[in-house]
């Protein structure tokens, strides 16, 4: 399941990415409009931007931006920033691997096979997916409704 935090994260990155030709964003400001709470979205900008994905200007006018292209910007990256592995057991991790504690033999265990193809699914997904992708999405679901 996707934690809030990743969920706030990539909410937070669509707002900063539709926002790209304007002003640097306030944190009360894309709390506000994205339902975040700004204690907690305070934490994840500041993740987000020791990773190389934003860039913050103190002071007036100051807030934060995108400090990369929304296409260069991977949901793969964004999930490994908050929440570390990908993989949903351990020993199936790629940078996080450890064995499992109850596992008598990695090669023939099929619970740890099937997971391997679940994370080699979800990589491809996620890799493949930018913040650029998330915001034509929100645009396209949006413009379906309006057609409806």
């Amino acid at each position: 399941m996707l934690s809030k935090k990743t969920k706030y994260a990539i909410k937070a990155l669509v707002a900063l990415g539709k926002n790209l030709d304007k002003p640097p964003m306030q944190i009360s400001k894309i709390a506000e409009e994205e339902h975040i709470p700004k204690k907690f979205l305070e934490q994840i900008l500041l993740d987000l931007r020791n990773a190389g994905f934003l860039y913050s200007k103190k002071g007036a006018g100051g807030g934060y931006s995108l400090n990369k292209k929304p296409e260069e910007i991977l949901l793969v990256h964004v999930m490994r920033v908050t929440d570390g592995p990908i993989a949903m057991v351990p020993c199936a991790s790629l940078n996080f691997y450890h064995k499992c504690d109850e596992c008598v033999d990695e090669k023939t265990c099929g619970i740890r096979s099937a997971f391997i193809d679940v994370r080699d699914a979800t990589l491809k997904v996620l890799t493949e997916t930018s913040i650029a992708d998330v915001i034509g999405r929100e645009d396209n679901l949006k413009i379906g409704v309006i057609n409806l």
